[in-house]
């Protein structure tokens, strides 16, 4: 299938590396023009930061929220540390937070738009050693689904991607040891990891499969 977002403007945050870097790429092949907030221009945990951001770029028909932080700590509950619980929430829930609903006030009058949070499969399996990243991941679909109940009367779609083990900056460790990773596949039907532009493929022209507006 052909997608033609020619005309259209979307905005990925996160968008200079790894899945963002995939979709940035994917919506430029599309025809958008695409905005990238990325660090160290546009800090998401910053509402003054994407509010001004969104200032300087025209009103959104796309918005991906995918900046987001991962930092495994030891496998076990009481050694996770509340500096990497804060800075973890504070990317990844409070900064979908502070984008989506920035993006739905300035696509509701226009009463149209995307908007695609990544998620991840940790939003539900409990991963060991990443606490913080479990439970911000688990947030973000909170916020996908209200969200979709809420702006769906204003033509505003809103899902999530759950991804799982993908290659990336944050996870080629994993990827180059694949001793490591051998039993994790063991459990995925194709043998292997994603890759960005896979999950890109998901794109935010489709029509909403998850969590639809109620009427």
């Amino acid at each position: 299938m052909t997608i033609d977002l020619s005309g259209q403007h979307a905005i990925v945050t996160g968008g200079a590396r790894g899945i963002g870097a995939a979709a940035v790429r994917l919506l430029r092949a599309a025809g958008a023009t695409v905005h990238v907030f990325d660090l160290p221009d546009v800090d998401v945990t910053r509402r003054e930061s994407v509010q001004a951001a969104l200032a300087a770029v025209p009103v959104p028909d796309i918005v991906i929220a995918n900046a987001g932080v991962g930092i495994p700590e030891p496998p076990d509950v009481t050694a996770a540390t509340p500096e990497n619980w804060e800075k973890t929430i504070a990317v990844n829930l409070t900064g979908v937070f502070h984008t989506v609903q920035l993006a739905a006030e300035v696509m509701k009058p226009r009463r149209k738009g995307s908007i695609v949070i990544t998620a991840s499969t940790n939003s539900w399996d409990g991963e060991a050693t990443l606490t913080a990243y479990n439970a911000s991941k688990a947030g973000v679909l909170g916020i996908m689904r209200t969200a979709a109940n809420e702006l769906g009367r204003y033509g505003i779609r809103v899902n999530a991607v759950c991804p799982g083990l993908i290659r990336t900056p944050l996870t080629d460790w994993y990827f180059d040891h694949g001793d490591v990773l051998k039993p994790y596949f063991q459990h995925i039907a194709l043998g292997r990891g994603g890759e960005p532009e896979e999950v890109a493929q998901a794109s935010p022209a489709t029509p909403p499969v998850t969590s639809p507006a109620r009427r």
